[in-house]
């Protein structure tokens, strides 16, 4: 990546868990730890001008924060805090059987993105093509503030998560919360425009879109009929929520299986 990219990133993840919630972001903080290779102006103001400018898109206060020195590795610790109505944030505990399950956008490139850089390509800022659109995906991801904070007004949404480490996790983090389960539909998968170029075949653009992550999309759980009448954009409907508590399945060609949570494991 860039240092301009990981400034950006290192704020977008911090504000998607406020959008998670339904919030409006108030302030964060930075804090780094640098190490001696990488104390030079070059590096420091590129890191720092990315990160304001994605603040400055969001309204977002820079109160305070820390440098200190590192042996090897640069480290990065972001927090950013929001507010909601008293009682109105939006949790993962609140998803019902019959809840339809949505997403927010297309899903896959950024775990596409990861795979890429991992076999040696590298983001050009020239191209259009459809390899670093999927590394940029993955670079720069974008937070769903603004659905997020209007799915809290309206009420739409019982249930909700970023999708960070990845939908056949995060679903299962909600219904662990909820006391549920779901059903999820791959046909209904709305795959990025690029994934299948990048991936193969259709078998690998499931297996990233479900368990690759960091797309920083919002996976949520709420009313079909009232969400289908709101008329959100780029709101796809991929699955319904069960009363088979902690069963997650996934049905694709008319087969139903078992989906086990194959996302990142903070632990």
């Amino acid at each position: 990546t860039t240092p301009q990219l990981l400034g950006q990133r290192s704020l977008a993840v911090s504000l998607s868990d406020i959008a998670a919630m339904g919030g409006d972001v108030t302030w964060g903080m930075l804090s780094i730890g640098v190490p001696e290779h990488l104390w030079e102006p070059r590096f420091l103001d590129a890191f720092y001008e990315g990160w304001h400018d994605l603040a400055a898109m969001y309204e977002v206060d820079l109160v305070g924060g820390d440098v200190s020195r590192t042996t090897n590795r640069f480290v990065i610790d972001s927090i950013v805090g929001g507010i909601v109505p008293k009682g109105k944030a939006i949790l993962r505990s609140g998803a019902r059987c019959g809840d339809g399950v949505f997403v927010s956008g297309p899903l896959g490139g950024a775990a596409a993105g990861l795979k890429l850089l991992k076999e040696g390509m590298r983001y050009d800022p020239k191209s259009s093509d459809p390899q670093s659109l999927m590394i940029l995906k993955q670079l720069r991801p974008l937070p769903q503030l603004r659905l997020g904070k209007q799915l809290q007004e309206d009420g739409l949404a019982t249930s909700m998560i970023d999708l960070s480490d990845g939908l056949s996790s995060d679903i299962a983090h909600i219904c662990r919360a909820s006391g549920t389960g779901a059903r999820i539909f791959a046909e209904e998968m709305p795959f990025d425009a690029d994934l299948l170029e990048v991936a193969g075949s259709v078998d690998e653009m499931l297996e990233l879109t479900l368990h690759g992550g960091e797309d920083f999309e919002l996976l949520f759980t709420g009313n079909s009929e009232k969400i289908s009448a709101a008329g959100l954009s780029d709101v796809f409907r991929i699955g319904e929520i069960t009363d088979n508590p902690g069963v997650i399945e996934v049905v694709r060609g008319g087969t139903t299986e078992l989906l086990p949570a194959k996302g990142y494991r903070h632990f």
